[in-house]
């Protein structure tokens, strides 16, 4: 009964308050709009938390096998842990598409892609530890205090379907830990992630209070109390004003309330032919990018990924064979995900970023694993207006360091946002007396991937 009332109070109260604030200048649904014209409406991020190895995947190095057990100059860089010598990889690689690009055995689907791939082999970023080196990859600096790629974006550009959300996070699990990663912070509230549990098939489980009929007559008391609350919302209004807050607060109620609309169909993947399920298999990450896809053609601005709960990719023990496994979990939904937007015509207008927050070391870590390595890794995109087939930047001959056309995170975010019709130095909010922005005072935009 208190949930029934709550959505009800939400209709109503929303409406009521929504109209005081357009009536006092406020725009519920205000962006400032894109700079120039996009080539990308909307980011799929998959987020390899952990850190892959990027030498097991997209940036071979021979050598690496060549000088197994030595540790020559170059691969004695500092690490977050001591690490020994050189350690081999023992998967193949081989060359893929029109553009050769060379792909690992371990993914097999994926590389049949691999004229859509744009792969970044020179990134780098400041931290060694997972906390900071998240919260760069999502928010352009090594705290948690600051609004997320996704927040930044749902300001700049609202969204196309004010029944959704315009930034949504699927995480498995409860990650209590991660919800900074799709913060606000400082902008309008409105523009925070939504977080989805995609662990949970049905729609009813992911997003509280979904099910229940809000057309339904009230009780004569409830319908008193839901006068009494608009009576004091009212009043508040008039004798105070309305504070920016609260109206992020009056449209993120709204937007609560619409969701009831739609988000039944759109969270419900297993509305989706069969044939379609089978494609991108049944596992919690190939039900995230089956529901990314869906609420990307919905008009959901930006969707993140994540895979699993915690950092599976970070192998400090145990390397090759937990590799062997993760890649094999990943390898086809990523592939029906391209698959199925290129169908659908959509990848030219979508953005797909794939990685970690960081890579991992050339050398081992005990008998078996491999440590943070943030001064060189590897992430790809796809769609969206980067050059597909191709590989840009490089690492040191054993891929420990990025030494060549060099991309840090802000250039990453810079890029990102110039794909979405920004300019980043320009997309920024004024907050304690300064104006912020993603990137801080860094940051260029990587024109050579871009089509």
């Amino acid at each position: 009964m208190a949930a029934f009332l709550r959505r009800h109070w939400l209709q109503q109260a929303g409406s009521t308050l929504g109209a005081l604030a357009v009536a006092q200048g406020f725009d519920l649904h205000a962006a400032t709009g894109p700079h120039f014209a996009p080539r990308a409406k909307r980011i799929i991020h998959l987020f390899m938390n952990g850190g892959p190895f990027q030498c097991d995947l997209f940036d071979p190095k021979p050598d690496l096998n060549r000088f197994a057990g030595q540790k020559p100059p170059g691969a004695d860089l500092r690490t977050e842990r001591p690490t020994g010598n050189l350690m081999p990889v023992p998967f193949r690689f081989s060359q893929h598409g029109e553009s050769g690009l060379p792909v690992s055995e371990l993914l097999p689907l994926t590389a049949r892609l691999a004229d859509e791939l744009c792969v970044i082999r020179s990134m780098h970023t400041d931290n060694p530890n997972h906390g900071p080196a998240l919260f760069m990859m999502n928010n352009g600096t090594i705290t948690p205090n600051r609004p997320t790629l996704g927040a930044w974006l749902s300001y700049g550009l609202g969204s196309e379907n004010e029944n959704l959300p315009s930034f949504v996070a699927c995480c498995p699990g409860r990650p209590v830990r991660f919800a900074e990663l799709w913060s606000s912070a400082f902008l309008p509230a409105e523009h925070q992630g939504t977080y989805v549990n995609h662990s949970q098939l049905d729609p009813r489980k992911m997003i509280p209070f979904l099910s229940s009929d809000p057309s339904q007559p009230l009780p004569k008391s409830q319908r008193q109390q839901l006068d009494l609350l608009q009576q004091l919302n009212r009043r508040h209004a008039q004798t105070l004003g309305l504070h920016p807050d609260l109206v992020a607060r009056i449209q993120s109620m709204e937007t609560a309330y619409r969701m009831q609309m739609e988000a039944s169909d759109a969270f419900d993947i297993q509305k989706e032919p069969e044939s379609v399920r089978e494609e991108y298999g049944k596992s919690d990450f190939s039900n995230g990018c089956l529901l990314a896809r869906r609420l990307a053609e919905r008009g959901v601005r930006f969707i993140q990924v994540y895979y699993g709960n915690g950092q599976p990719w970070d192998t400090h023990a145990g390397h090759t064979e937990a590799t062997r496994k993760l890649c094999l979990d990943i390898d086809r939904p990523v592939a029906a995900l391209l698959s199925d937007l290129k169908r659908r015509g959509m990848l030219e207008e979508t953005l797909v970023l794939w990685g970690g927050e960081f890579g991992r070391t050339p050398t081992t870590e005990g008998s078996d694993g491999r440590d943070h390595n943030p001064w060189g890794f590897t992430v790809w995109m796809a769609g969206g207006g980067v050059r597909g087939g191709m590989a840009y930047g490089a690492t040191d001959p054993f891929g420990f360091k990025a030494v060549e056309n060099k991309v840090h995170i802000h250039d990453l975010h810079a890029t990102i946002l110039h794909l979405m019709g920004f300019d980043h130095t320009r997309l920024t909010y004024r907050h304690a007396g300064r104006d912020y922005r993603l990137t801080d005072v860094f940051g260029k935009v990587v024109q050579p991937i871009v089509s």
